[in-house]
């Protein structure tokens, strides 16, 4: 950083700290408790860019991630323009989940495109006061932290912030919370939720 930018108040971007990511299985343990397991879904969030470079990573992250004995990655585009990379597992294998979303997120900032990368998702399933529920655990990718996203049951664009706080209390010690709340944006449409 500058001397004129911080005579400006402006700040450098804070390099991601992608081995947050490596905490979620810790996290599943202690959702675990409360009655939440891994569904073995996980998704990579981020704006497409156009051109041959973009192309090419992603065929690059495609073929590193499909495997013969699991189910293809699958790439959909969400109402709002951005595009998941999904990724399945066995649901028991939580570390395996995380390593490969850890694979897509370092591939696409390594090709340049980390500006490019929105969040990564965990989802976990529960039952809540007699009724199925899908939590997904939402890593920000610019800031390196961590909130719960609990869509309300019964479909719609509302979610359960009751349940999304008893959550961040649960997992205080496990995983780095976002502390700003207002940066607890809804992913609707995510894959798996």
């Amino acid at each position: 950083m500058g001397f004129l930018d911080a005579l400006l108040g402006r700040s450098k971007p804070k390099r991601a700290d992608l081995d947050q990511l490596f905490a979620v299985p810790s996290a599943a343990i202690t959702l675990a408790t409360a009655g939440f397991t891994p569904t073995g879904i996980g998704s990579v969030c981020f704006k497409a860019a156009e051109g041959g470079p973009f192309a090419q990573t992603e065929a690059d992250i495609r073929a590193l991630l499909d495997v013969d004995e699991g189910p293809p990655v699958e790439l959909t585009k969400d109402s709002y323009g951005y595009t998941w990379l999904v990724v399945r597992h066995h649901p028991d294998d939580v570390a395996g989940l995380v390593t490969d979303l850890h694979a897509v997120n370092l591939s696409l900032q390594d090709a340049g495109f980390g500006p490019s990368l929105l969040c990564s998702l965990a989802v976990f399933e529960g039952t809540v006061g007699g009724q199925t529920r899908r939590l997904g655990l939402v890593y920000l990718y610019k800031r390196g932290t961590f909130y719960p996203f609990v869509p309300s049951p019964g479909g719609g664009e509302s979610r359960d912030n009751a349940l999304e706080l008893q959550v961040r209390g649960l997992l205080g010690n496990d995983l780095r919370v976002e502390p700003d709340l207002s940066r607890w944006f809804p992913v609707w449409g995510a894959p798996g939720l």
